[in-house]
C-alpha cells in the first residue's frame, strides 16, 4: 500500500478579508464628499433660477388677472390685493370684486410662492387706474432677483442695489438676473 502523507498544517499568514479596511472606507468617504462639494452649489443655483423663473411667470399671471379684474369690475378698477384675485375663501359660485376667482393658485393669492413674496399696491384712486406688483425673494437662498411690473405689462428684473433692467420682458442685459 502506498504511504499516505499528511498535508502539513498551513498557518494562516494572510488576514481575513471579510470586510473593508479603515483606509478603504476613508477613501470612499472622501470621494463622496468631493462629489457633494461639486454638486451642492450647482443644485442651489438651479433651485434659485427655477424660483426666479416661477416668479416671472407668476407676475405675468397677475398682470393677466389684473386686466381681467379691471374689465369685469370697472367700478373698482384694478385689484389692490392678491386675495381679491383668487377665491378668498369662497366656493367661486358667485364671483365678486372681493373673490374674483381669476387666479385659482392659492399659494400665489396668499402672497408666497416658490420662495418669493408677492405684493400688489394700487394707485389709491377710485377706481384704481394703476397698480404695481412686486415679487421679492424670501431669503438669499430662494433667489437673487426682484421681479416687478405694473399695468403696462412691462416686467422689470433687478438685484437690490443694482440698476433695474426694463423692457417688455427684460431678462439679462447685464443686471445679473439672466433666466
Amino acid at each position: 500500500m502506498p504511504s499516505v502523507r499528511s498535508k502539513p498544517d498551513i498557518k494562516r499568514t494572510e488576514r481575513d478579508s471579510a470586510g473593508f479596511s479603515l483606509v478603504e472606507i476613508l477613501v470612499v468617504v472622501m470621494v463622496i464628499l468631493i462629489i457633494a462639494a461639486i454638486a451642492i452649489p450647482n443644485l442651489v443655483q438651479s433651485r434659485m433660477r427655477a424660483n426666479e423663473a416661477s416668479a416671472v411667470a407668476s407676475v405675468k399671471t397677475i398682470n393677466t388677472a389684473e386686466t381681467l379684474f379691471s374689465n369685469n369690475y370697472p367700478d373698482v378698477g384694478y385689484s389692490s390685493n392678491m386675495a381679491n384675485l383668487g377665491s378668498n375663501g369662497s366656493s367661486c359660485d358667485k364671483p365678486t370684486s372681493t373673490n374674483a376667482c381669476i387666479i385659482m393658485d392659492d399659494a400665489l393669492t396668499s402672497g408666497v410662492k416658490s420662495g418669493y413674496v408677492f405684493e400688489i399696491v394700487g394707485d389709491g384712486n377710485k377706481p384704481d387706474s394703476g397698480y404695481t406688483v412686486s415679487a421679492s425673494p424670501e431669503s438669499g437662498l430662494s433667489g437673487r432677483c426682484t421681479v416687478s411690473s405694473s399695468e403696462t405689462g412691462d416686467i422689470r428684473l433687478s438685484i437690490p442695489g443694482a440698476p433695474t433692467t426694463v423692457g417688455r420682458l427684460s431678462l439679462g442685459g447685464g443686471s445679473g438676473c439672466d433666466l
